[in-house]
C-alpha cells in the first residue's frame, strides 16, 4: 500500500510520475482503425478506450473493479457563514451514506462501483483558513494517507468524492493559489448560499490568500494551509492511483481543486484523469480549462459526493466494450472505405 511518511515523500512522488504505455496506446489505435465503422465515428468513446488501454498496458483493456471513495471533513471557515447549511450536516450525510440513502449510493450501484465512505475527524474542524492554516503537517499527511489507502491493488478505475459543509471556500482558495485570480473569480454559490453569504465567502478567500499565499511554496504546503482533510484525502487517493497507473474519473469543482496545487506545478499530473462532467459551480469550467481537461458530461449538477463521476462510469464501460467486442473489417467481411 502506498503511503507518505513525511512531506518530502509526498513531494518526491509528485515529481516522479509513471506514464501510460505508449506501446498499448499505439496498438489500441491500430485496433480502432480496424473496427467496422468510419474512422473517428465513435468520437470520444474511441479516445476513452485508447486512454484506458494506455493505463492498463493492454491494447484491449477490461474493466473489473471500479472503486468510489467518498471522504468527509469539517471546516473551521464554515463558522463564518459561507455555506447555506450548518456544519452538523456533514456528519448527518455520512450517516446517510452509510445507510445507503444518498445519491452516490444509488449512482454507485448503477455504475457497479464499490463504494467506500471515509469520515475524517468530523468532531475536529480544520483551522479557519482566513485566520490559520487548515492543518498541521501531521494532519495533512494523515489525510493524504487516508486517501492513498483506498486504492487497493485490484482497482482499475477510481472516482473520488467529498462531503464537507463549507468546502467550496477552501476549494476556491486552492484554485486561486494554484492558478491565480481573485476570490470573486473562483467563488460561487456552492450549496445555494445567498448574496450576503457569497460576499462573506469571497472575503474569507481573500483573507486566506493574503495570509497564506507567501508561504505556498509547494503543493503540500498549499494543501496544508488552504485545503481540508477530505480535500487532501482526495489528492492522496488520486496521487496513489497515478503511482499505480490507475486512471481516475474526476468529479466536480472540489475534487478538481484537490489536485490544482499539484497540477499547477506538474501539468502532466492530469494525464491519468478524465473529467467526468462540468458542474454548475461557477468556476468549474475555468478550473477544467486550467487543468487542460474536457468534460464528458454537462448535466448542470452541483451535488458533489462523486455523483458526476459515477454517472460517467457507464460511458467508460461502453467505450471499452465497443473497442473490445466490435468486429474488425476482416472478421465481418466488410469492405473498407475507398
Amino acid at each position: 500500500m502506498i503511503s507518505f511518511a513525511h512531506r518530502s515523500a509526498f513531494l518526491d512522488a509528485v515529481t516522479h510520475l509513471p506514464g501510460a504505455s505508449e506501446h498499448a496506446i499505439r496498438a489500441a489505435r491500430a485496433r480502432q482503425a480496424e473496427l467496422t465503422k468510419p474512422a473517428g465515428s465513435l468520437g470520444r468513446l474511441e479516445e476513452i478506450a485508447v486512454f484506458m488501454a494506455g493505463w492498463q498496458d493492454n491494447p484491449r483493456p477490461q474493466l473489473g473493479c471500479v472503486r468510489a471513495a467518498i471522504f468527509a471533513g469539517n471546516h473551521g471557515v464554515a463558522a463564518r457563514g459561507v455555506s447555506a447549511f450548518p456544519a452538523e450536516v456533514t456528519a448527518q450525510m455520512v450517516a446517510n451514506f452509510e445507510t445507503g440513502g444518498a445519491a452516490i449510493n444509488v449512482l454507485a450501484q448503477c455504475a457497479s462501483a464499490e463504494l467506500t465512505v471515509v469520515p475524517l475527524d468530523l468532531d475536529c474542524p480544520t483551522g479557519d483558513i482566513s485566520r490559520d492554516p487548515a492543518m498541521s503537517e501531521a494532519e495533512c499527511l494523515d489525510a493524504l494517507n487516508a486517501g492513498a489507502a483506498v486504492v487497493a491493488p485490484d482497482t482499475q478505475l477510481l472516482l473520488v468524492g467529498e462531503m464537507g459543509i463549507g468546502n467550496t471556500t477552501p476549494a476556491a482558495a486552492l484554485c486561486a493559489a494554484a492558478f491565480g485570480g481573485t476570490g470573486a473569480q473562483w467563488c460561487g454559490t456552492g450549496t445555494g448560499v445567498d448574496g450576503a453569504g457569497l460576499v462573506r465567502k469571497i472575503d474569507a478567500v481573500e483573507q486566506a490568500l493574503a495570509l497564506h499565499l507567501p508561504h505556498c511554496c509547494d503543493p503540500f504546503e498549499t494543501l496544508r494551509r488552504l485545503g481540508g482533510r477530505e480535500i487532501a484525502a482526495m489528492a492522496g487517493a488520486m496521487l496513489a492511483a497515478r503511482l499505480q497507473r490507475v486512471p481516475v474519473l474526476l468529479d466536480g469543482f472540489i475534487a478538481c481543486a484537490a489536485i490544482a496545487p499539484i497540477a499547477a506545478q506538474h501539468p502532466q499530473f492530469t494525464r491519468h484523469c478524465l473529467a467526468a462532467h462540468c458542474s454548475a459551480e461557477a468556476a468549474h469550467q475555468l478550473l477544467l480549462d486550467c487543468l487542460g481537461l474536457e468534460p464528458l458530461l454537462r448535466l448542470d449538477m452541483r451535488l458533489g459526493e462523486g455523483s458526476g463521476a459515477a454517472l460517467a462510469v457507464p460511458l467508460v464501460r461502453a467505450a471499452m466494450a465497443t473497442h473490445d467486442r466490435m468486429a474488425t473489417f476482416a472478421e465481418a467481411a466488410v469492405a473498407r472505405a475507398q
